[in-house]
């Protein structure tokens, strides 16, 4: 019999990986020759941890005493422990046989409590409730599925993070195996694999199909076979794995389109350097509406099925959307895979279409044909559903018949520069009316945009031009900072946050309430 284990109040939390820990998990890995995820692997080891801890308390038990069970037999000098008494710990002193007739014959043990207190305890009685084994009870502090629900996915990162120091273990699509234990694919049959999904279509295979059709002999073990096959995968430069979490699906890098690769030039962000100390509670909660995916803020994810968002003019565009901490859960993700290709489909005709998840730079790419036949101009509303399918997700533009409406219009002037004037124009979706602008010279705006990064304009001065520029457009002269925001963006990719550090601490820009702003007098007479 054991006393319950008792583990200090913080063990979980302050948790720490050893290397006996690792050898351990070696060992496992390399009986099972499974490989195994970080959760599954976090479950072994807190097993084995409780394990190691029961050991040790029970060692130190039989040092300090031992279990009164009234079956067994005492000796005068014996020390006890009295797990009914609150694990009270008494020293015999005294044995006599014991006078009952109802029960035959027994011991009776006097101890000298460590309280001072002595009692009588039965002794050498076979029949006793106290000599059947305790009730099992689920102990939160040893239960592995409640230390797994409570600690679980802070374990995993500290054992993820110690695993990827061990040069003795590899990991593929979430999963670690011992290297030493990898079939050798050749170099003949990587080739071949190249060749096999350069042939399907520009369509993404998995690992099963890959195997059939390179014809690489299987292992008795299917499962190592498979996760050699991803690991040679994986360490080949050609090849990139593009599926979801629990998916493997491979694609030939040379085949991706170059916006997969790198970000495209209007979603591009030099950093700029900014107190962030500056940004007021109404600004970072603007920051946060803006669903832009640069921004530092700590949105929380949406707990509904669906979602809407403003297109903004770098993602128009470039024929993108942004990913923000606040979607981002209604979209495929993966443990390891930066890019990530699966369908979009349209929430009004069912029509669907590949893109991508570009987890690198945040923003899903593909959807530039999709914006074209949509007619959907910047500051467009977009509803973002998850789909019942997995590896789907609906896209719905709020469109309806064409109107014509007085909305802002970029144009280049005879300076290159950007000109903005409200005119009526033709228009097929719904928007937000203060990032909403249409562009009917798109090549004249690239220009102004190219001519921008260039020069190496300022931020504080493409503000205030901006600002100068939109003001005309009101009789006040009062510009909103998300106006703002979407007319410095076609010419330069920025976050809200440095934009709205420079107006809260610049001269210049003077706040006259809700966000709206307005340049000083000195400033427009310049």
């Amino acid at each position: 019999m054991n006393l319950p284990l008792n583990l200090p109040a913080e063990y979980w939390q302050n948790f720490s990986v050893t290397p006996e820990d690792i050898d351990f998990l070696q060992n496992h890995l390399f009986e099972t020759e499974t490989p195994q995820t970080p959760e599954a692997l976090t479950l072994v080891l807190v097993t084995e941890r409780i394990r190691l801890e029961r050991e040790a308390q029970t060692k130190a038990q039989k040092n300090s005493g031992n279990i009164y069970i009234p079956k067994e037999t005492y000796n005068p000098g014996q020390i006890l422990i009295f797990p009914a008494l609150g694990l009270k710990r008494g020293k015999v002193v005294e044995v006599r046989p014991g006078n009952n007739p109802e029960i035959g014959g027994f011991d009776v043990v006097e101890v000298a409590l460590e309280d001072g207190f002595h009692r009588m305890f039965a002794a050498n009685l076979s029949d006793h409730k106290l000599n059947l084994p305790p009730e099992v009870t689920i102990d939160p502090e040893t239960d592995q599925q409640s230390i797994m629900a409570t600690y679980g996915p802070n374990l995993e990162k500290k054992l993820d993070r110690a695993l990827q120091s061990d040069e003795n273990l590899v990991r593929i699509a979430g999963a670690w195996f011992p290297r030493a234990l990898l079939i050798d694919i050749n170099m003949g049959l990587l080739n071949l694999a190249e060749a096999v999904l350069e042939m399907n279509n520009g369509e993404p295979m998995s690992t099963s199909t890959l195997i059939e059709q390179v014809d690489i002999p299987r292992d008795s073990n299917a499962m190592l076979t498979e996760f050699s096959v991803n690991y040679s995968l994986q360490e080949d430069g050609r090849f990139d794995e593009v599926g979801a979490s629990g998916d493997v699906q491979w694609f030939l890098k040379r085949l991706e389109p170059d916006e997969v690769q790198n970000a495209p030039s209007f979603l591009r962000y030099n950093p700029v350097d900014y107190d962030r100390s500056l940004l007021s509670d109404q600004m970072l909660a603007f920051e946060a509406q803006l669903d832009d995916e640069l921004s530092e803020t700590e949105q929380k994810p949406t707990k509904s099925s669906d979602a809407t968002i403003t297109l903004t003019y770098p993602h128009w565009r470039a024929g993108t959307m942004p990913i923000s901490s606040r979607i981002e859960a209604l979209f495929p993700t993966a443990l390891e895979a930066p890019r990530i290709l699966f369908t979009i489909v349209d929430g009004k005709t069912g029509e669907k279409f590949p893109a991508w998840v570009v987890r690198e730079y945040g923003y899903i790419f593909g959807l530039r044909k999709w914006y074209e036949k949509q007619k959907l101009i910047p500051g467009a509303y977009i509803i973002v559903r998850r789909s019942k399918n997995p590896g789907e997700v609906v896209l719905e533009a709020r469109t309806h018949r064409p109107t014509r409406d007085w909305v802002r219009t970029v144009l280049a002037g005879s300076d290159g520069g950007l000109v903005f004037a409200v005119l009526k124009q033709e228009i097929s979706c719904e928007y937000n009316e203060r990032m909403a602008v249409v562009v009917p010279d798109v090549s004249a705006v690239d220009a102004a945009f190219l001519q921008v990064q260039k020069g190496h304009q300022p931020l504080e001065k493409l503000i205030r031009d901006m600002l100068k520029e939109l003001a005309k457009l009101t009789p006040q002269g009062h510009v909103h900072a998300e106006e703002l925001y979407s007319a410095v963006n076609i010419l330069r990719r920025v976050p809200p946050a440095p934009l709205l550090a420079l107006l809260a601490s610049t001269n210049g820009f003077l706040h006259v309430g809700d966000l709206h702003y307005r340049l000083s007098d000195n400033k427009v007479e310049e």
